[in-house]
Formats: C-alpha cells, structure tokens, sequence
C-alpha cells in the first residue's frame, strides 16, 4: 500500500475521505473492546480517530438503568435510548465534518435492519463512507468471559455482587436477542466476526482505510499475552547504520545473559499460570547482524526465532554516524523540524518513521 504522500488542509489522509465505523452485535460479543483497539491502531498509523460510544452518552446522560430500561416492549425507554443513540451519531457527523476527524467509531449495537439502514443512508447523505462490524459469538465460555471481565465493571453496575451483575447482564442479552437480525444485505459494506476471530466474512469492502481496517482485526485478539522488549548487544560500531557490524564481545555476553535471563523468567511465569493459559516463548529479531546475533544464543537453546525486517532499524540516510552535537552543526534546520514533528521527519535520504508504519504495518 501505498504511504501517505501529502495532507489536505483538514489533516485527512488525501485518498480515503471521511470513514464512519459502526458496530454491530449483541452485548458482551467484544465490540467495545474492538473499537478502542482499532482506534489506537488508527492513531498509531496517523489518522485522526475517536470511539463515538452510545453506551456512555447513555450513562452520562440518564445514569445506571434498570432491566426495564431495556425492554424492547418498553415504548417509550426504547425512544429514549434511541434519542440518545441519534445525539451520538450527530456529534460522530459533526466531527467528521467540521472537527478534523478522518475515522469515527460508532460503538453501539445496532441490532436491527432498520436502524442500520438509518444510520448508512444518513452517513452517505454526508458524505461518509460507513462500514459496518458485526461480532457473532455462540460460543458461551467466551462470552461469559467477557462478561465477568469488563462488563461487570462497568459503570452499570457499581456496587453490585459479581453473581447478580452476571445474572442481570444475561438478562439484558437476552432482551436484545429478541430484536436482533443479523446482517443480510450484500449491498452494505460489512465484516462479521465469528466467535472472537475464527472466521471473518468481508462484504463490499473498498477502499485504503477500509482495507486497513479490515487487517487489524484480521489480526486483533482477546487472549492476554505478554510482549517483552529488549535492546540487542553492542557491536563492533553502534555508531553506524551502514556498517551492519556484527556483536562484539560484551555484545556476545550480553546474548548469553539474556537468554539465561529470559528462559528463566518466562518458566517461572509459565508455572503460575494454569496449562491451559501456558504460551510458548518465540524470539522476533531483526535482520541485522547484531540483532540475528543476539539471538543465537535462544536458537541453540531450541526456542523459536522469527527474522522480521520490519523491526529493522531506520536508515538515518546522511545523519548517520554523526553524533548529536555533529547533526546541529550540520543540520540545524532539520533538527529544529525533528523537534516539531518527529513522527513525520526524515533527515536528507532519510527513512521516516510515518512512511514504514503506513507500509509495512
């Protein structure tokens, strides 16, 4: 894919026009953590991105409701929470238009035909392209994960006994499951999500940031895990990019130590988890020398090592070699720039950080 070559006076990205994600789903089927995952992937890649949630212009605006509140049979809540609903969706328009926004998250249920055909004709009448996520999940241990770790914590249920809030949470699923209809029109833009990521289905789906939308959450999941980062060995010339110089000696110690360090860690956390939450150690490195160095050590013990060039280093193209008080004498309008903006600048033949999260991510 290509990067992002220029901005338009709103900040957006030049090709890719205002996009309106909008959830779809019954409770507790991983939508909101979804949302906020993606919006910081989204950010991470420079667009302007924020979760519209209906879930909080709901408990702003009328507090913690009882079961009652969501009732499909109760008229006059069910128009309550849909006014609630359409002020949310007003303000996710208004900051698309006027508020520099590029991707809005509408993170709401959404549960019906009718109410998604609303919300895409209203959307295009503004010129915002929806698409649409709809999470599935018939899987019940997941969803009664779910619950016990985010919704019960949730602001609705403040105060509550653990036991009564999962009983009343069922309750409310169960009241939405009356109305709910699942996506069926071919001509709207979708992704269904089956049980947390086992199959995905990809509807209608054009354009850039559509595309990369539809990526991340090929690839997002619910599993905790743990990532650890470590600094490879010193080489023969940490000064110089270029010169790709292998491990020195206190670099090749260092490897050994790590290793010794890692292996023993990652055990002793292994043995306090119970087998099925058990994750096997892989290695991700680099394709320079004193990366792929560092990691020998791990090779010889058996642990699985990946070479990503992703994880490369960026060429500092004619900066490189210089020390800091050097790159002053030599560039000091391209250091006051770094300063400025150091997500988007790039020295002369230069590598920049924007460019790679945009292509290779």
């Amino acid at each position: 894919m290509a990067a992002q070559l220029y901005e338009t006076t709103s900040g957006r990205l030049f090709h890719a026009g205002a996009v309106a994600v909008i959830t779809v789903g019954l409770p507790a089927r991983g939508k909101t953590h979804a949302s906020s995952s993606l919006c910081r992937y989204m950010r991470w890649l420079g667009v302007a991105t924020k979760v519209f949630s209906v879930g909080n212009y709901r408990r702003e605006r009328l507090g913690s409701l009882s079961e009652d509140w969501f009732d499909p049979e109760n008229t006059k809540a069910t128009a309550t929470r849909l006014n609630v609903a359409e002020e949310c969706l007003n303000d996710l328009i208004d900051w698309l238009q006027t508020g520099g926004g590029q991707v809005a998250i509408f993170d709401g249920n959404n549960v019906t035909e009718s109410r998604r055909k609303h919300i895409h004709d209203k959307l295009l009448s503004n010129d915002i392209h929806p698409l649409f996520l709809e999470f599935i999940c018939n899987k019940q241990d997941i969803i009664l994960a779910n619950i016990r770790s985010v919704k019960i914590s949730s602001p609705d249920y403040v105060g509550w006994d653990p036991e009564e809030a999962v009983k009343d949470y069922k309750h409310r699923i169960k009241q939405h499951e009356e109305n709910y209809e699942t996506i069926t029109d071919t001509t709207l833009p979708f992704v269904k999500n089956m049980n947390a990521g086992e199959q995905f289905i990809v509807n209608n789906v054009i354009g850039y940031l559509q595309s990369r939308i539809v990526y991340y959450l090929m690839n997002l999941h619910i599993e905790r895990r743990t990532i650890y980062f470590a600094r490879c060995g010193p080489s023969l010339n940490d000064d110089s990019y270029k010169a790709d110089a292998n491990l020195s000696v206190e670099g090749e110690k260092y490897a050994e130590k790590l290793k010794e360090f890692m292996l023993t860690y990652h055990e002793q956390k292994n043995k306090d988890r119970p087998i099925e939450e058990q994750r096997i150690l892989t290695i991700w490195t680099s394709t320079q020398k004193k990366a792929l160095e560092t990691a020998i050590p791990f090779v010889n013990a058996g642990i699985p090592v990946r070479q990503q060039s992703v994880l490369n280093q960026l060429n500092p193209g004619e900066s490189d070699g210089l020390s800091p008080e050097e790159l002053k004498e030599k560039f000091p309008e391209e250091v006051a720039k770094l300063r400025e903006n150091p997500y988007r600048h790039r020295y002369p033949r230069a590598e920049v950080r924007h460019n790679d999260n945009i292509n290779y991510i």
